[in-house]
């Protein structure tokens, strides 16, 4: 008997550690997956406004290093003041289900 109700228990734990393992998966991949929603906005326009900047200045002969920094600084801060409430809603959202996870990870 005292077999039978040993390996009941171990299959129940092992069970429970596989959901769990499962569960910090989902939790990895939504963390990657704010991380890259947060910065994009602000890569892209960087990255966009750069290109710009060099098509610019390959076309001009315009060769002055400040002319490349200056547009990218100011575009990325507009796109960062523009995007600021949608950044601050996904990250309370996050911190959200985390803190509904707490429960679930403690028992």
């Amino acid at each position: 008997m005292d077999n039978l109700h040993l390996g009941v228990t171990l299959f129940a734990t092992r069970t429970l550690l596989e959901m769990m393992e499962n569960e910090l998966i989902k939790l990895g991949i939504q963390t990657f997956k704010l991380a890259l929603y947060l910065a994009l906005p602000t890569l892209l326009t960087g990255m966009f406004l750069g290109l710009a900047v060099s098509i610019f200045q390959a076309t001009t002969q315009i060769n002055e290093m400040t002319l490349s920094f200056i547009p990218k600084i100011i575009g990325v801060i507009i796109v960062t003041i523009l995007t600021m409430p949608w950044m601050l809603n996904l990250t309370i959202d996050f911190t959200e289900k985390m803190f509904n996870y707490i429960p679930k990870f403690i028992q």
